[in-house]
């Protein structure tokens, strides 16, 4: 009985449950799709002032403009690091067990209309959208629009002049600090019903799109698990390693954001948590305020991996001839495009769109044969996302001196006190 109040597994149950229900009954299990979408809602209305109220919190009592800039130039160079070990990474599996080899897709044939929507969206979006798209109409409209940038960005303007207060900032920073402590305490409400969630998102799942959906590709399917694999335990697990941490103890550190990300098939369902768990790991409040919310937009290592591959995937399925110039072409294309995979609804795929459309020669159509198991990928892909930001939240407050070494002791490694760097904690 204690076990079963274990909140990750009160969600593995219910992920397993809403499968049988998905696989046996499945027009019930598309009917309860509103219990995960209810409580991804709920996730998305906490988050904004979760973030703002953390980040402001953060670096109003910082105090040291310097240093938060050199958090914020960090990461960047990270993200962009990380993600393109990422992108090249997919490259070379979907090169080497070429899984849409052989299934020969002619454009002209496939279902189009499935499609339409995020091809719409792609012609839409653009560069100019994306940077404007940072900047809100107004105040409130930053935390309705359910984007996280606009948010960061208002964050940082107001964590910046309250740290310019001095002394008389202290009521700000003790109501903002106590705001964030009640909204965290929603959130621990909330989370009483991720179980719910994650049985009505994967009943949904299965019996929308099925197994045999789910065969019918899973080449494709292996190839992205095999690689995003290969990716948190070699990449990621090296990273961690090299700043004297442990991957495994920090898999079951977060194994119930896990299972919740897992069951609801999104990253952001996890994200106020995340927030709260990466504090509690010894991270500061201001590295974790800004590196998170900007991970989350940045820094898409899954997301990176399932571009590559689906993009080679459509053009081997349609027998589309891609030189080695041409791929890396890709590459380089996609090094830009996915930074923006987060900015709008439906991101990976109104990316991948786009991307597709930016080449010229990749037929946009071959996303429907994607339709049936991206679903099934966006689990694979939303664990790599989270985990790949709580890795890059560890390191950059290691080096940044801003980790309470004894409180980061469950993920530490043999080794990892020598010269550690003082904690700002």
């Amino acid at each position: 009985m204690r076990l079963l109040r274990s909140l990750y597994i009160q969600v593995l149950i219910a992920i397993l449950l809403g499968a049988c229900v998905g696989h046996f009954r499945p027009e019930s299990g598309v009917a309860l799709k509103p219990l995960s979408d209810a409580f991804l809602k709920l996730i998305k209305v906490l988050t904004a002032p979760i973030l703002f109220t953390t980040l402001v919190a953060g670096i109003g009592s910082v105090g040291n403009l310097r240093k938060v800039g050199r958090v914020g130039l960090k990461a960047l160079l990270y993200f962009e690091a990380v993600t393109s070990i990422a992108l090249v990474l997919g490259l070379g599996v979907v090169n080497w067990i070429r899984p849409g080899a052989g299934l020969h897709a002619r454009p002209e044939n496939l279902d189009t209309g499935l499609v339409q929507g995020y091809a719409a969206a792609a012609k839409k979006f653009t560069v100019t959208d994306f940077l404007f798209g940072i900047i809100p109409d107004t105040f409130a409209g930053a935390f309705t629009s359910g984007e996280m940038l606009p948010v960061l960005f208002l964050a940082l303007l107001v964590g910046i002049a309250v740290s310019r207060m001095g002394d008389r900032a202290r009521p700000i920073l003790e109501l903002v600090h106590t705001m964030g402590e009640a909204l965290m305490g929603v959130v621990s409400m909330v989370m009483r019903v991720a179980p719910l969630a994650a049985f009505g998102a994967m009943a949904f799942t299965v019996g929308r799109f099925g197994v045999a959906g789910l065969l019918s590709l899973g080449s494709l399917l292996a190839c992205v698990y095999l690689t995003c694999a290969v990716f948190v335990f070699g990449v990621l697990g090296l990273i961690l390693r090299l700043n004297g941490f442990r991957l495994l103890p920090l898999l079951y550190f977060l194994r119930e954001e896990l299972f919740l990300v897992i069951g609801t098939s999104s990253s952001e369902s996890a994200l106020p948590r995340l927030l709260q768990r990466m504090e509690e790991l010894g991270c500061s409040r201001a590295v974790a305020g800004l590196v998170l919310p900007a991970g989350y937009s940045f820094n898409l290592d899954g997301t990176c991996i399932y571009l590559t591959m689906a993009a080679v995937f459509i053009a081997q399925a349609t027998d589309t001839v891609m030189s080695w110039g041409s791929q890396l072409a890709l590459l380089g294309l996609l090094l830009v495009t996915s930074k923006g995979a987060a900015a709008v609804s439906g991101g990976g795929f109104v990316t991948l769109s786009a991307t597709l459309s930016a080449t010229g020669t990749l037929p946009v159509a071959g996303l429907s044969l994607l339709v049936g198991v991206d679903r099934f990928m966006s689990e694979v892909r939303a664990v790599t996302n989270l985990l790949g930001n709580a890795v890059a939240t560890l390191v950059i407050a290691r080096w940044e001196g801003a980790l309470d070494l004894e409180k980061a002791r469950p993920v530490r490694g043999s080794g990892s006190d020598r010269n550690p760097p003082v904690s700002a904690r």
